[in-house]
């Protein structure tokens, strides 16, 4: 606990100065590398032509995505919650500026009142000549109170509802970027899910008419049953696959009606017509890791926080210095008929210098504090670990977009080849040269890497979705300036 000395010198060079006690804030350094390490081998090896950062999802080409993601951004029901919170903080913001002007308020009544004469005051007053049980009172006032933010405890507070209030700002940007990514991402998923479904139904029917062939071929006695067999069974095989397949896609056209804040079944039939994976863009202007610091909204409202929570160390400080405050009443009073209520000789004033000082409340004062930088530490460790995440995101994004269209490059490769040896194989077959079993594996190995093929282009896409939601991209970042 301050000495009385510590205190009275706190007290002048307050009063003296008008100061904010507590620390000022500064934006602390974040621990972020100068450069990504996936960046320079993304943009050489990347030939699709650049996406604007801030709408990045018109990028793909695909003006049913577009649509979709633009519908999210308008109609998405977490957003709506998020403009709530915004609304929240704007008025919390409203009330800390409030708390800086003086408040004022208008009071008025009318009183009857009946007194009795068997209480001592009464007997006494009915001994009086021309005394009236009855009276009547009429007054109305106007007044006044301010309290004088000395020490800066109320500006402190205002700093806090200001952080607070833009880091609600920056959570419903943040979740602006969250639909718009995972909008795109329910859709891309859909024309994956799509694209394996042809390719599965279409090696079904290739399956059928191979055991046609084999059927025909055993009912003139020159293919065995085992044969047959084969086939019937590789058939049944990739029909298993089709009602998992289904059901993926059902799931996913549900969540992005979800997702447009409309029930499930709502687009579907939009959406029934298969059409291409979208390709994702070139990532342009990445930029350096630090530049998160500003893009990212969560970084913003990471940073936004730890403001706030700065502030708040002032605002327990201040609980060690009084409190002034200046109230005034100006109104009048009367006992007589209310016409008289506003005659010169009814009026009333007022004026109070007030003083409030938690004197003997040091302990619970530093016990506040204590709290209030115990917050501040953690608010500053979130801060420097969303730093890191943000970072991590960002390079695990690029190597997954690396990767997954070197996949899809060589598995499109070898789906050429396996459907030049498939054809050559049943051809062989057909003449007795090799046996059912050859033409079944060149189906088997054909099906499973047109399968990778389609889903290494769908995860392609959805890494690409996913670096432009790593980079903060979705958005402009006003308060970042």
């Amino acid at each position: 606990m301050p000495s009385r000395r510590s205190l009275a010198l706190l007290l002048s060079l307050g009063v003296t100065a008008g100061c904010a006690v507590g620390p000022d804030y500064s934006r602390p350094a974040a621990p972020l590398p100068d450069r990504y390490l996936g960046q320079s081998q993304l943009e050489q090896g990347h030939a699709a032509a650049p996406a604007n950062l801030v709408t990045w999802w018109e990028g793909f080409g695909d003006p049913l995505l577009t649509r979709f993601v633009s519908a999210a951004l308008e109609q998405n029901l977490d957003l709506a919650q998020a403009a709530a919170r915004v609304a929240q903080a704007r008025a919390g913001l409203g009330m800390a500026n409030a708390a800086l002007l003086p408040s004022a308020g208008v009071s008025a009544q009318a009183a009857r009142a009946h007194q009795s004469v068997e209480t001592q005051l009464g007997q006494l007053l009915n001994a009086t000549p021309g005394f009236d049980r009855y009276g009547n009172s009429y007054e109305a006032n106007l007044g006044a109170t301010w309290e004088i933010d000395v020490f800066g405890g109320l500006r402190r507070g205002r700093e806090a509802a200001v952080a607070d209030y833009q880091a609600s700002e920056a959570g419903a940007a943040a979740t602006r970027l969250a639909v718009a990514a995972q909008t795109a991402d329910l859709y891309i998923t859909i024309r994956g899910l799509q694209s394996r479904l042809a390719i599965a139904r279409q090696q079904a029917d290739t399956q059928q008419k191979l055991l046609s062939t084999v059927g025909l071929l055993y009912g003139k006695g020159l293919a065995a049953e085992l044969e047959v067999r084969q086939a019937e069974g590789a058939l049944a095989e990739v029909r298993a696959s089709i009602p998992v397949l289904e059901a993926g896609l059902e799931a996913a056209l549900n969540g992005l009606d979800v997702m447009l804040g409309t029930p499930p079944g709502t687009y579907r039939t939009e959406l029934a017509s298969p059409k291409a994976i979208p390709v994702g863009p070139q990532i342009a202007g990445a930029g350096a890791p630090a530049d998160l610091l500003r893009r990212r909204p969560d970084l913003i409202v990471a940073e936004r926080r730890l403001a706030a929570a700065n502030a708040r160390i002032g605002v327990a400080i201040a609980e060690y210095y009084p409190k002034f405050s200046l109230s005034a009443l100006l109104g009048s009073a009367t006992a007589v008929a209310s016409g008289n209520l506003f005659s010169a000789g009814a009026s009333q004033a007022a004026g109070v210098v007030g003083l409030r000082w938690r004197l003997f409340d040091f302990g619970r004062i530093n016990a506040q504090i204590e709290m209030a930088r115990g917050q501040e530490a953690e608010a500053l460790a979130a801060y420097r670990q969303a730093a890191l995440r943000a970072t991590e995101d960002v390079e695990n994004a690029f190597s997954a977009l690396i990767r997954r269209e070197e996949q899809a490059g060589t598995l499109a490769q070898g789906e050429t080849s396996l459907t030049q040896a498939r054809n050559a194989s049943f051809a062989a077959y057909q003449k007795g040269v090799v046996r059912l079993i050859e033409v079944l594996h060149a189906d088997e190995r054909l099906l499973r890497t047109s399968d990778a093929k389609a889903q290494a282009q769908t995860e392609s896409a959805r890494a690409a979705v996913a670096a432009f939601k790593a980079l903060g991209g979705g958005w402009q970042p006003a308060l970042a300036s």
